[in-house]
C-alpha cells in the first residue's frame, strides 16, 4: 500500500468502498476514514451522533453501529448522519497515502465516474488494498484495470471480463465458505458497474496535529460508456 505522488486511486472492491459509496448515496456525511477501532471510538467520544462503520479481518468491530456490508447497509437512512469508517483493507490505503497529491477511493459502484474524475491527471496510481495476508487482491486489481480502459480506448468498454474476476476472487472465496460470517450477497452486489453517479474523493483536513480524512462524492461532467452490466 505504498504511497505514489500524483493522484492515487485507492480499491476496495469486497468491500470498504463499495459500502462507503452506499452510504454517501444515502446522504450521510461528513464521512471519515481512520485506520483503527480506537481512532474510531475517539471520534464518537467526541460527537455522540456519529455512527461507525466497519470491521477487523471482515467481522463488524467491537462497539460499531453496521459492519462493512454494502447490502446491509443498502436502504438504510443515513441522511445527514455523521460516519465514521475503519476497514482492515480501504480505508489503511488512504491514511497511508501521505505522498499521494489528490486521493480518490473506488470500486466497480462508482467505476465510471471515477474515470472521468481522472480526466487530465498527468500521473495516476491505483492501490490494491485487497493485496493483504496472502490473498492477491484480484478483485482491486480487476477494477483498476477497468478503469485504465475505459480512460485509454475510442468506444466502450465491456465491463463483464472485468467484474467475473470478482467472483473468482479469492477474497470472494470467503464469503462462501462453510461457517463465514460474510454474507455472500455482497459479491454480486459489488460486481454492479456504475450503481452510483458519483467519484469519491478524499479531502484532509488538520485538527490538531492529526490529519483527518473526509471522503465526499464528486460528480463529474461527463462518464465513459461502458457495455452493461455484469453477467
Amino acid at each position: 500500500m505504498a504511497s505514489q505522488p500524483g493522484c492515487v486511486v485507492v480499491i476496495d472492491v469486497l468491500r470498504a468502498f463499495t459500502t462507503a459509496a452506499v452510504a454517501l448515496a444515502a446522504g450521510a456525511g461528513p464521512y471519515e476514514l481512520v485506520a483503527t477501532v480506537d481512532d474510531a471510538h475517539a471520534r464518537r467520544a467526541d460527537d455522540p451522533s456519529v455512527r461507525l462503520l466497519g470491521e477487523v479481518d471482515g467481522i463488524t468491530a467491537e462497539g460499531f453501529d453496521h459492519g462493512n456490508s454494502p447490502t446491509a447497509l443498502d436502504g438504510v437512512d443515513l441522511s445527514g448522519v455523521p460516519i465514521v469508517h475503519r476497514s482492515s483493507a480501504g480505508t489503511q490505503g488512504v491514511v497511508r497515502a501521505t505522498s499521494a497529491d489528490r486521493v480518490l477511493t473506488a470500486s466497480f459502484a462508482v467505476a465510471g465516474a471515477t474515470a472521468a474524475a481522472l480526466t487530465g491527471e498527468a500521473r495516476i496510481s491505483f492501490c490494491v488494498t485487497g493485496a493483504h495476508s496472502g490473498r492477491d487482491g484480484e478483485e482491486d486489481r480487476a477494477c483498476g484495470e477497468y478503469i485504465a480502459a475505459l480512460l485509454t480506448a475510442d468506444g466502450p468498454v465491456d465491463p463483464a471480463p472485468f467484474t467475473d474476476r470478482v467472483a473468482a476472487s479469492d477474497a470472494a472465496a470467503l464469503f462462501t465458505e462453510p461457517g463465514s460470517d460474510l454474507p455472500p450477497d455482497d459479491v454480486p452486489y459489488a460486481q454492479v458497474v456504475d450503481r452510483f453517479d458519483f467519484a469519491m474523493e478524499v479531502a484532509l483536513a488538520r485538527v490538531g496535529d492529526q490529519d483527518r480524512h473526509h471522503l465526499r462524492p464528486l460528480h463529474p461532467a461527463h462518464r465513459p460508456a461502458h457495455g452493461g452490466s455484469p453477467r
